[in-house]
């Protein structure tokens, strides 16, 4: 990014701002280590000099200055990283150079907002071309209050005497009052009268749960941000860190703490993107892909589930065409998260959500006071977004966070002290939406039996299943509508066998497990799926992805499938399914549900046996529908389902 600075006037050199903006912030840290300034002016009053100070000091922890004028306001100025103000301070502070706060303090300066372009062109054009078309476009349309020309004749006049004491001076203000200043430089200034002290200022530390809410830039960027302007640190490697909450042998040895916790695999991510960025200024579209490929890995470890190149490419294509719409280059986070729910699904919604709202260095307890802040209490405007439950959202800054989060431990190794039951059982909820799936499963059976039989017949005096399109454009000729007629199917359908994954390597899914129903209306189920152990969301409660299952009707007749011998001469545990659902099937049919249809010698099995598969490709069904009943919970005792909702969405 070519960041020029302006012309000089006398020692000033001038350096154009759009507040709370990382290209910016970005631009005033490459220009003061180019210029090497004997002294650092920006656009803040000297009234609350101390305290702003005292929070840049804090940095990378973000800090609030609150204080209320005359006429009883709260007056909320936040301290991030990505602000300009913030990092022309900090640069100044950490090479030793004295910084001065030269605006003026007034009580009754008018509250407005000025449309500014996209500020990511100024990443692609540089801030002098970025100025130089808001100076040619912009600035002759706006109309200064008297208020804002009595700030320009302060800061000229506070420069002026800087002027006289310093050789170098860089200048750090807003691009609507820069040539004001320039104009007023050259002028004699009176001393303005100003408020010099402010009594009932303070400094907060931001609580880390309302980051998402009330900063300007989302937290994952301005983590970014933090990490490139600093010595980078050592690259991760990914496959040590994994959002999920493990139980194993070594996890009950540490007392129950994880190998890595969820804070730190979200910060591996976030250090993996740094490393992963090309050198130079922070490149914030770079950063939305990292962040996207950083939520995919995430929401694979959470479901199972992998993105696909063209929900990927659909994610991108409809964020800038939303971003288009509202007058963006790039989409902003709420603008993202809303791509992320409507091109995947709610749970990569809230992976994204989960990593781009995450800064790392921001805690609970510091050592100044904690102050929640809600978007509400700002002047901001607000959106909605769902992922499962309410989301508000500022106007031109990040989402809110959810009012109601995920429950998460109180401390470490409490959810491991639920798994004392030996027993395990299912989540009735879950148990309902399999069997009403496998109900459904059952109909298309008989309708694809039936299908494969139907005859087509002129039409008579009743159109039967249906008008026969292709018969009847054969048969244009005769001027007659033929009909479908399906046949009535001999025999109903028994097992449902269904196939999400085989599994490459056959590792993938290594808890083998045959469950039997409770009551006369659940069915029997074996199945093979994910290790429970991999997968902690409760005290007692696992989160497992089926690979494969077979359930059979009536219930409690379903022999161990993985330990009965009489199936070993299968090659795959699909395989080992299919011949289960077909022995113990009590109807004719058994409807298999997969990718590709058996192998040969398995139809041949079943027609020795007097059985018939029923194929059905796994593409036919619908994926979001397949997404829901693949996901399940195993609960440490029947117990544990008083308490499954509240970690189960």
């Amino acid at each position: 990014m070519p960041n020029e600075s302006l012309e000089p006037f006398g020692p000033i050199f001038p350096v154009p701002i759009v507040h709370y903006s990382l290209e910016f912030a970005d631009a005033v840290r490459h220009l003061f280590h180019r210029l090497r300034p004997d002294a650092v002016a920006i656009e803040l009053p000297r009234s609350i000099q101390d305290l702003v100070l005292k929070g840049v000091r804090r940095l990378p922890e973000i800090s609030v200055v609150l204080y209320q004028n005359d006429q009883g306001e709260t007056l909320y100025f936040p301290i991030e990283p990505t602000d300009p103000l913030a990092e022309a301070i900090r640069s100044g502070l950490e090479t030793d150079i004295p910084v001065y706060f030269v605006d003026l303090d007034l009580d009754e300066y008018p509250a407005h907002r000025d449309y500014m372009p996209d500020t990511y062109a100024a990443h692609r054009l540089g801030t002098r071309s970025y100025y130089n078309v808001y100076a040619q476009q912009i600035l002759p349309t706006l109309k200064k209050a008297p208020p804002d020309l009595r700030r320009e004749a302060g800061m000229a006049y506070h420069l002026q005497q800087l002027a006289a004491k310093h050789k170098k001076i860089l200048f750090v203000c807003g691009l609507a009052h820069l040539e004001g200043v320039r104009a007023a430089f050259f002028r004699p200034q009176a001393e303005p009268l100003e408020k010099i002290k402010r009594t009932g200022v303070s400094l907060f530390n931001l609580h880390p749960d309302d980051l998402a809410e009330v900063l300007t830039e989302y937290p994952f960027l301005a983590a970014v941000y933090e990490y490139r302007r600093r010595r980078l640190p050592p690259e991760p490697e990914l496959s040590d860190f994994t959002v999920r909450k493990k139980l194993g042998v070594l996890t009950l040895m540490n007392g129950g703490k994880d190998t890595c916790s969820e804070e730190e695999a979200l910060d591996a991510s976030i250090r993996w993107t740094v490393h992963h960025m090309k050198p130079g200024a922070v490149d914030r579209q770079m950063v939305s892909l990292r962040l996207f490929e950083q939520a995919a890995r995430h929401y694979r470890q959470d479901t199972g589930e992998s993105v696909y190149r063209w929900q990927k490419r659909a994610f991108f294509r409809y964020s800038r065409n939303y971003a288009l719409l509202e007058e963006g280059l790039l989409p902003d986070f709420y603008q993202l998260l809303v791509a992320a729910r409507g091109c995947l699904d709610d749970n990569f919604c809230y992976a994204f959500w989960r990593l781009g709202s995450f800064y790392p260095w921001q805690k609970a307890q510091s050592s100044i006071a904690t102050i929640r802040m809600r978007g509400e209490m700002l002047w901001l405007g607000k959106r909605k977004i769902h992922i499962r439950r309410r989301l508000p959202r500022v106007r031109r800054r990040p989402v809110y966070v959810p009012k109601k989060r995920r429950m998460r431990e109180r401390r470490p190794g409490e959810w491991l002290e639920g798994f004392d039951d030996p027993y395990i059982c299912s989540y009735p909820p879950e148990d309902l939406v399999i069997e009403y799936y496998g109900d459904f499963l059952k109909n298309k059976g008989i309708h694809v039996l039936s299908a494969d039989d139907a005859v087509s017949v002129p039409f008579e005096t009743t159109i039967l299943d249906g008008i026969d399109m292709r018969e009847t454009a054969r048969h244009i000729h005769e001027g007659r509508i033929y009909v479908k007629e399906f046949k009535r199917v001999k025999g109903g359908v028994g097992s449902i066998v269904i196939i999400f994954d085989e599994g490459k390597t056959g590792e993938e899914y290594p808890y083998l497990m045959t469950w039997l129903g409770e009551h006369d209306q659940e069915s029997d189920m074996a199945f093979y799926a994910t290790d429970p152990a991999d997968h902690i969301v409760g005290p007692g409660i696992s989160r497992c992805t089926y690979g494969g299952a077979v359930m059979t009707y009536p219930p409690l007749r379903l022999a161990d499938v993985w330990g009965d011998p009489e199936y070993d001469w299968a090659r795959t545990k699909a395989e080992r399914l299919l011949l289960a659902g077909l022995e113990y099937s009590l109807e004719k049919h058994v409807v298999y549900v997969a990718k590709s249809p058996p192998r040969s010698f398995i139809k041949q099995v079943a027609t020795r046996w007097g059985r018939q598969i029923v194929y059905i490709p796994i593409g036919q069904l619908s994926p979001i529908k397949l997404k829901q009943i693949r996901t399940f919970h195993v609960l440490a005792g029947k117990d544990k389902r008083k308490i499954a909702k509240d970690y189960i969405w």
